[in-house]
């Protein structure tokens, strides 16, 4: 996966950087049905035919961007090192470096966290936290959620994750991701005992 983008042309991630920025700003000012392929290429200062060169259309954009983050979240959820003693460490996953990463780019998942206007990102995202839960816990047994179904435990697990991430990009991350990290994990340690 890192090879491959490493081996596009810089222009060319430099042109879908700024389309992806457009994009988000747009969505920001206005509902996802208003925005046109003509106000991403003028926010852009691209012209049509350059977005066309790397999106059919604004729902495939939609797909890649979702595609691409996907990516990138798996990427650093399957390359966190498992510590079961540290603090940081929720069912094997290492939420700082997560949260390092989302608020690294804040701009764009404050939008399609916070808002409800591009579904797609949060059900990927959701699926990428709950399988990763899911795989993390497939070994794990909490004595206090002996009677909780497992897929619930995934689903609640996930849900509250993800919407605390979206709380705080909302609020401007008043908190660092290091301690948002540690906050979280002792809420999830609180259903360890």
């Amino acid at each position: 996966m890192n090879n491959q983008k490493q081996r596009i042309d810089p222009r060319i991630l430099r042109t879908r950087q700024l389309i992806k920025d457009a994009f988000i700003d747009l969505l920001q000012e206005m509902e996802i049905n208003k925005i046109t392929v003509n106000r991403i290429a003028e926010r852009a200062t691209i012209n049509r035919v350059t977005f066309y060169l790397h999106y059919s259309d604004i729902q495939d954009m939609l797909e890649k961007m979702a595609q691409e983050m996907a990516e990138d979240i798996e990427s650093i959820l399957m390359s966190t090192s498992t510590n079961q003693n540290s603090v940081e460490d929720i069912g094997g996953v290492k939420l700082e470096t997560l949260l390092e990463y989302i608020a690294k780019n804040a701009k764009f998942y404050k939008v399609v966290l916070s808002t409800k206007r591009t579904s797609i990102f949060m059900e990927r995202l959701l699926n990428i936290i709950s399988a990763t839960i899911k795989e993390r816990s497939e070994n794990v047994s909490l004595p206090a959620a002996k009677d909780i179904q497992k897929d619930i435990a995934i689903w609640y697990g996930s849900s509250a994750l993800i919407g605390t991430i979206s709380a705080w990009l909302r609020r401007d991350m008043p908190y660092t991701p290091q301690f948002l990290a540690k906050q979280l994990s002792m809420l999830f340690r609180l259903g360890e005992d």
